[in-house]
């Protein structure tokens, strides 16, 4: 299976969205919106804001192993 490695995450307060590279060997835990400087966590339950926010889960998610 080919790991998708681009995922557009979008702001839940202010609907901003833009796409990102996501890293093969580290997560991200936060990530400050680009328009509102809202600071993004992963939701309860998710291991990275890809998982909570983005169009494409994390590459460890993809692979169906744990997560950083």
């Amino acid at each position: 299976m080919d790991l998708l490695l681009q995922s557009t995450i979008t702001c839940p307060d202010c609907g901003y969205a833009k796409e990102e590279t996501m890293p093969t060997d580290a997560c991200w835990y936060f990530y400050q919106c680009g328009h509102c400087a809202t600071l993004l966590k992963p939701k309860p339950g998710d291991c990275c804001v890809f998982c909570s926010y983005g169009t494409v889960k994390c590459p460890p998610i993809q692979e169906n192993k744990k997560c950083c």
